[in-house]
């Protein structure tokens, strides 16, 4: 198994220094370790972005997020050197997108409504069905550090003001904007939000979502109901066929929600989490 890494812009032949921990562990686990160039990936000069990489064999990569399409050509260019990404295109799809997920999950998650497009017309009718308080996102992310401008639509506000934090989030996407406007019923969840880590639809590694910080207490991992709702969530990961996924989860006090699916090669991990059990955990990945 090949972990591809992207290189350090000022040192090609090096990791980022982002990922470079993850890099180092998995070659004293003895995984075989290549960097290839993101940058050049998202700008479509694929034979230069994998040059680096190897001949063939297997891999997973460790990096920061490409859109679907940029994936699938990155996947493309592997397989022409014979190399196979553990992870296709369109199952990169269904964990990187939203309408790749969100109907297998049912109540694990907050009820909502996605829509194909970012038109006012569709977004109204959304939101006439489902009224407020609602958290806005586009098909792949949020504007979450933009609560209040780009993301949380209060109860009781006009379509016009939801309309403005609707416009404020396509805005603030820009280029990155994907499909179209997800409406989601409003939970009032507690922190620290937990990300878990899914290999062959077992759960390997539960930690602070990487936005908690390094010093994030996490005391509601103790809490008996989380294994009963991952549990829960084993079955759609599984459903889904997500080899390898991160699933995104929180408690209102309550009962835990699943927040989001994401494909984990573009996960990030945190500075706090020690890589070694996913690491070790992804070099079993079953092709």
């Amino acid at each position: 198994m090949h972990l591809l890494i992207p290189s350090d812009p000022l040192r090609p032949r090096h990791p980022d220094p982002h990922w470079d921990r993850e890099a180092s562990t998995a070659a004293t686990a003895g995984m075989g370790v290549a960097v290839f160039d993101h940058d050049a990936v998202v700008a479509g000069r694929l034979p230069e972005a994998v040059r680096r990489c190897p001949n063939d064999g297997v891999a997973v990569c460790r990096s920061w997020m490409f859109s679907s399409t940029e994936y699938a050509g990155f996947a493309a260019v592997l397989e022409d050197r014979g190399v196979h990404l553990v992870t296709g295109p369109e199952a990169y799809r269904r964990a990187h997108e939203v309408t790749g997920w969100y109907a297998a999950v049912g109540d694990l998650t907050p009820p909502g409504i996605i829509t194909r497009s970012f038109s006012r017309a569709e977004f109204a009718a959304a939101f006439a069905e489902l009224g407020g308080p609602l958290v806005l996102r586009d098909h792949v992310k949020s504007a979450k550090h933009h609560w209040a401008e780009a993301c949380f639509v209060p109860e009781g506000v006009t379509l016009d003001d939801a309309w403005r934090i609707a416009s404020r989030l396509y805005e603030l996407r820009g280029s990155d904007a994907t499909g179209g406007f997800v409406l989601r019923r409003h939970v009032a969840l507690r922190r620290p939000e937990l990300r878990t880590w899914w290999v062959n639809g077992r759960c390997v590694l539960v930690g602070p979502h990487p936005d908690e910080g390094s010093n994030a207490q996490v005391e509601s991992v103790r809490d008996p109901r989380l294994g009963e709702f991952l549990d829960r969530v084993a079955a759609s990961v599984t459903k889904l066929g997500l080899s390898f996924a991160t699933v995104d989860v929180a408690s209102d006090g309550d009962r835990w929600w699943l927040v989001e699916i994401g494909d984990g090669q573009v996960s990030d991990l945190g500075s706090a989490m020690d890589p070694t059990p996913l690491l070790t955990a992804v070099e079993r990945l079953v092709v």
